[in-house]
């Protein structure tokens, strides 16, 4: 236990889980705001920042006002515990925490994130994870013989198996990027509604990644589907890259790994609708891109408009990001969400 304070009224909300359709919305600041008190929580892109979104410290490339990613349900409870801040409404409940002190060796850094990550789930009911989103300075440097992102993953995976949570199969979806400044940030939301984790048949799970990629595999889902309410899906897209199998291709093709990434994001899109999602395609998706390198911002751009349509959902709302992905050969990756009509079959 931390030696901050527990969470105010550890016993679960009790309204029921149809009360609370979820809405996933991309604000201007000032709507995130506006709309803060009866938000669960969010991202923010850029410089905008609410009390349920704080700011991140990856720097936003387009558009080119702030942006915020905001979740919003019932009129939701909050509290602290330790570095995790909570907004729960009975059915959905989103967190966060930054750790500022967060030092070079990621190890010990991230199990005690999750560990409290972990026990603000137990003290309100243990929902499930549906989505974590994982921010790591320095991803990729090397923290004392062993990669950053690969320290992440030990102390992650230790946390997880502490916790009696899932590592392998259950594991949320999620993604791991590298602002080049800041500290530690974690931001997640869980259901207590059904979720489905989502695998791409293109790619090997990464829970079950050989021990090329680090002594843990990093334990996530390459998606999820998440019961809304009112005949609603919660469609959520882990980071996704160039990968085919375990294996990076296209070293150093910026246009060939995007045109890779939209693959695999085509092959999610296919599990989704075979798992109860109503038509879906990377076009309907609100999608974060990750880029290595700011001045791939207009050649990717260009691209991915001209492949999910310039009219679609994806461009017109796409918000393009500067962050080092979590292998050194990647220079793009996406990530996304939308909500579809459907019910969880199979």
């Amino acid at each position: 236990m931390s030696e901050a304070t527990a969470p105010a009224d550890p016993a679960p909300a009790a309204r029921p889980a149809e009360s609370a359709p979820l809405q996933l919305l991309r604000v201007s600041a000032d709507e995130a705001a506006r709309l803060d008190g009866a938000a669960l929580g969010g991202l923010a892109w850029g410089a905008a920042a609410t009390p349920s979104a704080p700011g991140l410290a990856a720097r936003l490339l387009a558009p080119a006002a702030p942006v915020v990613d905001l979740f919003s349900a019932g009129a939701p409870d909050s509290g602290r515990f330790g570095p995790v801040h909570w907004r729960d409404d009975g059915h959905w409940l989103y967190g966060w925490l930054d750790l500022p002190d967060a030092v070079a060796d990621l190890t010990d850094a991230s199990w005690q994130a999750y560990r409290d990550l972990f026990e603000v789930l137990d003290a309100r009911g243990r929902p499930p994870l549906v989505k974590v989103w994982n921010f790591l300075p320095r991803i990729n440097d090397d923290g004392g013989g062993l990669e950053r992102y690969r320290q992440f993953n030990v102390g992650r995976f230790r946390a997880f198996s502490e916790a009696g949570f899932d590592a392998f199969e259950g594991a949320p979806a999620a993604c791991a990027l590298g602002p080049h400044e800041g500290t530690l940030a974690i931001r997640f939301l869980a259901s207590r509604g059904a979720v489905r984790p989502l695998d791409n048949p293109r790619q090997v799970a990464p829970y079950r990644y050989s021990q090329r990629f680090g002594p843990r595999s990093p334990n996530f889902s390459r998606a999820a589907l998440a019961d809304a309410g009112d005949g609603r899906l919660a469609f959520f897209v882990s980071g996704t890259a160039s990968i085919v199998g375990e294996r990076s291709v296209h070293e150093g093709d910026v246009r060939a790994q995007l045109a890779e990434t939209l693959r695999n994001l085509d092959a999610l899109c296919e599990q989704a609708r075979a798992r109860g999602a109503a038509a879906v395609s990377p076009a309907d998706l609100d999608c974060v891109v990750y880029l290595r390198h700011p001045e791939d911002l207009a050649v990717v751009k260009a691209a991915f408009e001209a492949a999910v349509g310039p009219d679609s959902v994806a461009a017109r709302g796409a918000v393009y990001v500067e962050a080092d992905v979590c292998r050194r050969e990647l220079l793009v990756e996406i990530e996304g969400h939308a909500l579809l009509a459907g019910a969880l079959r199979g």
